[in-house]
């Protein structure tokens, strides 16, 4: 294993992360607080609590979430597309740096970013809500996990792009949705029978279901479950890399 090659690889993508903060940073952070503004203060004061759980305070892991799935997306399709883009993959592929050692830079300093990003909203949504920690460890594994796994994805769609346009497609009429009608704003034990059912077939209701369990100890899935299912999403997700460097399809722009 080359060290050293995974620590360039991973010190250029966080030195970029720097030098855009606004977007990486302070752009999603401002975002999530405009939601704590409007629906946790404003509406969440109006409304009844669930599972015992205050309106505001049941919005911070769902809302922390959505701030991780997309950033972790955004962060790992960038990272490995501007080499495409500009050319500069041809050096990374002609370097004597294994594959393996290419996910790791760049999937480890995506990950980073995005859990960075989740501590800051966390100790930002202290400012608008009080809320509690049951279980602060996995709280971090459930971040940790879901940061590698959708950076893993991103980077997979990176690969995949071949335009600008590519790369908003999947975050913007896939994820996002999922995301919002994965139980961000609410619990699924609140839908009609019918639609719980159907929401039991959106992947991201078993990331927040279990990140908010981290939280307050509620959750709409059983916690194992939801750890098998980022366990397996993220299974997938290294095949379909390992599959893509065996056969070099879309390394190239």
């Amino acid at each position: 294993m080359n060290w050293y090659a995974i620590h360039a690889i991973y010190r250029f993508e966080m030195a970029r992360a720097l030098r855009t903060l606004g977007q990486s940073v302070a752009s999603p952070v401002i975002s999530t607080s405009l939601y704590f503004v409007v629906f946790g203060a404003a509406i969440g004061s109006r409304m009844v609590s669930i599972d015992g759980v205050s309106y505001g305070a049941f919005l911070v892991p769902g809302l922390i979430m959505l701030a991780i799935l997309t950033q972790s997306l955004s962060n790992g399709s960038f990272g490995i597309y501007m080499p495409k883009f500009t050319g500069t993959i041809y050096e990374l592929l002609s370097a004597p740096v294994s594959a393996l050692e290419v996910v790791i830079g760049y999937v480890g300093a995506a990950a980073t970013k995005s859990i960075v990003l989740g501590l800051i909203i966390l100790a930002t949504a202290r400012l608008f809500v009080d809320f509690s920690i049951a279980h602060p460890l996995w709280m971090l594994a459930f971040l940790v996990l879901t940061s590698i796994t959708f950076s893993l994805f991103g980077f997979i769609l990176g690969l995949w792009a071949d335009g600008f346009e590519k790369l908003q497609i999947v975050p913007l009429l896939i994820i996002t949705p999922l995301a919002f009608l994965g139980g961000s704003f609410y619990s699924i034990s609140m839908l009609p029978p019918v639609w719980q059912t159907v929401s039991l077939f959106n992947p991201v209701v078993y990331l927040i279901s279990g990140f908010r369990w981290s939280f307050y100890g509620v959750a709409d899935v059983a916690v194992g479950v939801s750890l098998l299912a980022i366990a397996g999403f993220l299974l997938v997700c290294l095949g379909i890399v390992a599959w893509i460097f065996r056969t070099g399809w879309r390394l190239r722009a």
